[in-house]
């Protein structure tokens, strides 16, 4: 499965979405595989950490949040289901596990719960190495500053949002991959 052949499928040819999807997706999976190259004792399948990065955010396309080009429906925080229902339609499960897995470091229950989001309430936390990988390395670019990186301090900071469990993690992650 190429997954720029799933993302055509979505997004057309010549649109500011599909180039900031690009842009943001091939950062991911650049630093996913960097990680990845670094630590070859944690056997992580290469190929699907690259179908994972690429495709985490296919799902904003049905958001609405203008100032990144996003012009749907939904509020952004469902981006990640969005995207495991469009995968889903093509048969890619283990790929749409990395699109409702990847929001901050996995939603909780509660914060679904609390949300009110149109899902159901379950956890959705990254389980294999590679969904945690994706989301680990997901955290230091944003798609309002394609070109930035953040730092660990930043991306920590972005992350409280969802809760000191979320820091945690993330801080667990780095210990893992860098």
């Amino acid at each position: 499965m190429n997954p720029l052949a799933v993302i055509d499928k979505f997004y057309p040819a010549d649109d500011e979405l599909r180039r900031l999807l690009l842009v943001h997706s091939w950062h991911v999976a650049d630093m996913a595989l960097r990680c990845e190259a670094r630590h070859p004792e944690l056997g992580l399948d290469r190929s699907l950490l690259l179908r994972g990065a690429l495709l985490h955010d296919i799902g904003i396309v049905g958001t609405n949040a203008p100032r990144i080009h996003c012009y749907g429906d939904m509020p952004y925080l469902m981006h990640g289901f969005i995207g495991a229902r469009m995968l889903r339609t093509l048969g890619l499960e283990t790929e749409a596990r990395f699109c409702e897995r990847h929001t901050g470091t996995g939603l909780s229950r509660q914060v679904i719960s609390e949300s009110i989001l149109p899902i159901e309430s379950r956890d959705y936390f990254p389980e294999s190495m590679e969904e945690k990988l994706v989301c680990y390395a997901d955290k230091f670019y944003s798609k309002s500053r394609p070109n930035e990186v953040k730092t660990f301090e930043q991306a920590c900071n972005s992350l409280m949002r969802f809760g000191e469990d979320g820091v945690r993690k993330f801080c667990e992650w780095n210990g893992l991959f860098n």
